[in-house]
């Protein structure tokens, strides 16, 4: 009986991409001076993608402006983040209508982070499909498991490494489901989420290196014996001890949901060809990303009245 063909299932953190997109590439324009850097790069990794893996399934997860469960549970959640200028806020209807054009689902659901639509996704199907999250936050490495990887963007929009378990190990010191624990105790500044004050990461990887998890740390203060040497300093000891009350909140706040995606499966998902690009790249007008699908592929592609021209020639790239 001949081997059956392994599945692939890209996964796309669209508010990521979009951040990467439009912090490393110029202000290009289009007709009317509307600024689309961050459309064109999430497009022109896309295309990367699709070409590179040959998905059978592709999603897109986005963030949604209004306050997460996060936010109800610590007010003071992402509150350090620096708002961006509006002209990146407005290119996400920009995109979405390219994704609507090109027949790729994306999420977003209110209470819930582009992180928990991917976590949930990365539950549909059977273990024989390859799961792969594109992003560039380290946060979706707990997410990592036999059948899911992460293609994690290193330098601007260009360079990438794809992450499996043991590369995480190797690069870490950790399995990717401790690296909730890892968050949980040294905390996270770019989410403005406190850790245990005085343990830092060389010691928060030793910690989870013997004891395996937050809970197993606090296990085995929970169960020392006073006449018993515990292995785990007495400075520390008590830091552990001052911050069990962080601990559970990080806890809550780092965990990535994986089951609010009721009632979806993953043939919603289903890719067929670059076919499906074509009339989004046709009404966006970017030539340049045209020109690098197929000249069979190309031919496909019917004028449209609505294309829109850079009307920038110094940023163009398309």
């Amino acid at each position: 009986m001949p081997d059956i063909k392994e599945k692939t299932f890209v996964i796309i953190d669209g508010q990521a991409i979009m951040h990467r997109a439009w912090h490393a590439l110029p202000p290009l324009t289009m007709k009317g001076g509307v600024i689309v850097n961050a459309v064109y790069g999430f497009i022109s990794i896309l295309l990367k993608i699709i070409k590179d893996l040959a998905p059978d399934y592709l999603a897109v997860a986005f963030d949604l402006p209004a306050p997460t469960f996060r936010h109800e549970l610590y007010k003071e959640y992402k509150a350090k983040r620096v708002k961006q200028p509006q002209e990146f806020y407005d290119q996400f209807p920009i995109l979405k209508n390219f994704l609507n054009e090109a027949r790729i689902k994306y999420l977003e659901k209110p209470g819930l982070e582009a992180d928990d639509l991917i976590g949930s996704l990365s539950c549909l199907g059977d273990k024989k499909i390859n799961k792969i999250i594109v992003t560039g936050d380290q946060d979706v490495l707990q997410l990592i498991n036999q059948s899911t990887k992460v293609l994690m963007l290193k330098k601007g929009i260009s360079e990438t490494v794809l992450l499996d378990e043991k590369e995480v190990e190797n690069k870490y010191g950790l399995k990717p489901s401790q690296m909730i624990d890892f968050k949980i105790l040294r905390g996270d500044p770019s989410d403005n989420l406190p850790g245990i004050r005085g343990i830092g990461e060389k010691t928060t990887v030793e910690l989870l290196q013997k004891f395996k998890s937050v809970d197993g740390i606090y296990k085995h203060l929970d169960n020392l014996e006073k006449t018993e040497k515990s292995p785990i300093r007495d400075s520390v000891k008590k830091l552990l001890e001052g911050g069990r009350s962080t601990i559970e909140l990080n806890k809550k706040l780092v965990t990535i949901k994986q089951d609010d995606i009721d009632q979806i499966k993953i043939d919603d998902f289903s890719f067929v060809s670059n076919d499906q690009l074509l009339g989004g790249l046709e009404y966006l007008g970017f030539k340049g990303l045209i020109k690098r699908i197929s000249p069979n592929e190309q031919a496909a592609i019917k004028p449209s009245n609505e294309k829109l021209e850079s009307d920038n020639k110094q940023n163009s790239l398309f």
